[in-house]
């Protein structure tokens, strides 16, 4: 039976042709201190590719459709300490790849598979000394002309080529992002209801109480480890968008913004929920919840096959503009109508950050926002904020077996002229949506969202 990543790589080989070879690295390992290192996490690529979770190796395709690895090789006495490497032998069968050699053989080997070939590619500028290591080979190519060697004349961005098949991820990726997305709806509900039982029982709840539930829900179920360092943000630390779970109370009628998932077999999953410490929302943070809420629904409607990656972010932005107007966040009579608000972006003081992003196995995903097949059409605007001339080319056409995440927000800073009810209140509702042909399938409602829910919930 072929696997994904066999399929990965015949991809790859037809996409460079038949004279091209391809070169990917797995990450490096990363000192944290004297004698301790990170805990080690695999290149996405590489991963996407192979399947092979080990350190220290390297993966080369060829157009002709041959893989070949590179990794370490088999030490017992190493493995002692490290733990045990599939080794070169076992690697072809084990991940279906045509041949294998210790890592060490790397520098004599890799001069001979670019011989005869046309192009080499290779992710740039993500690994360091990445690009001079592949200048070190050409030049042992180059040094075997006089006996009939031809040399690579091409260098392309491998990037291109791989950023566009993760884009669509197909049905083994599509599950284990759902297998991921339940695991972390699992921790914020965790989360929520741990909150108000300590409140409840009158103990001193920290944020970090809270990350601490996060992440024994995660590695109870499977997952590696989070996607992305979890946001954890009691009261008013919920208005700094890129806060880190720290040490702040968490108080009595105070709302609660976790942003958090995890990561399962290399693939993440990104939720955010806002919810009353206690269990109750006060009348002013439903408002602003209901809201936000609100402007959700209008995203995910905007999210279907057809559209553009930015129709869920314009839907959101009319619902939020309309709500900062309606609830007094905005005076009309200093910004004018809805309609002004939206072109003169008056709603980016509590509105600041897109809609959403890819997902995959990065948080952050790759792929391109603008259109491939429109990238020659553009247009020039003035941002009416920073005065700067912006670049417009047309959004991604959304397709099937895209995956986004879906997330606005509002933030509410003390400011002249902001009601004071809503001060130092900050909302953000985000979900993981996998686009389909009708729609999409939001695959983190594990966790609710309506807030009568979420009330409901935190009183079990």
């Amino acid at each position: 039976m072929t696997t994904p990543y066999a399929q990965r790589r015949a991809r790859v080989a037809q996409a460079i042709g038949a004279n091209g070879i391809a070169l990917i690295p797995t990450a490096l390992e990363r000192p944290r201190n004297r004698d301790t290192d990170f805990i080690y996490r695999h290149d996405s690529y590489f991963y996407y590719l192979s399947g092979f979770t080990e350190p220290n190796a390297f993966l080369v395709i060829t157009g002709d459709g041959r893989s070949t690895l590179f990794c370490q090789p088999k030490d017992l006495e190493r493995e002692i300490w490290d733990g045990i490497r599939l080794g070169p032998d076992a690697a072809p069968a084990a991940l279906g790849v045509d041949a294998a050699h210790a890592i060490g053989e790397l520098d004599a080997q890799l001069p001979k598979l670019m011989e005869n070939r046309d192009a080499v590619w290779f992710p740039f500028a993500i690994h360091a000394g990445l690009e001079a290591r592949v200048g070190g080979w050409l030049e042992r190519v180059r040094a075997r002309v006089r006996f009939g060697a031809l040399c690579p004349e091409q260098q392309r961005d491998l990037c291109g080529v791989l950023d566009e098949m993760r884009l669509i991820k197909d049905a083994h990726e599509q599950d284990i992002m759902r297998r991921a997305s339940q695991i972390s709806a699992r921790a914020h509900v965790r989360a929520m209801q741990r909150s108000a039982a300590m409140l409840r029982a009158g103990q001193d709840v920290r944020e970090y109480h809270l990350d601490a539930e996060l992440l024994h829900e995660f590695r109870l179920h499977g997952s590696q480890y989070p996607a992305y360092g979890s946001i954890v943000a009691a009261g008013a630390n919920a208005c700094v968008l890129h806060y880190r779970a720290d040490a702040a109370p968490v108080r009595d009628g105070e709302l609660v913004l976790i942003d958090a998932g995890c990561e399962l077999d290399g693939y993440a999953s990104d939720i955010t929920r806002t919810f009353p410490a206690n269990g109750r929302f006060t009348g002013p943070q439903r408002a602003l919840y209901d809201l936000v809420l609100a402007s959700q629904d209008a995203a995910v409607a905007a999210t279907k096959s057809g559209a553009r990656f930015t129709d869920p972010h314009e839907a959101t932005v009319k619902v939020l503009a309309q709500g900062m107007l309606d609830l007094g966040l905005l005076d009309k009579n200093k910004v004018g109508t809805l309609q002004d608000v939206i072109e003169q972006r008056a709603y980016f003081a509590f509105y600041m950050h897109r809609t959403g992003h890819w997902l995959g196995m990065d948080v952050h995903d790759c792929g391109s926002y603008v259109e491939p097949s429109e990238v020659g059409q553009v247009s020039e605007r003035r941002d009416p904020l920073s005065g700067e001339t912006i670049t417009n080319r047309p959004s991604r056409i959304l397709r099937p077996g895209m995956v986004l995440t879906i997330e606005p927000g509002l933030y509410v800073r003390p400011a002249a002229g902001v009601p004071e009810a809503f001060h130092n209140i900050g909302i953000r509702i985000e979900d993981d949506a996998i686009v389909t042909d009708t729609g999409c399938e939001l695959i983190t409602r594990g966790v609710p969202v309506a807030a009568d829910e979420i009330e409901a919930l935190m009183r079990g």
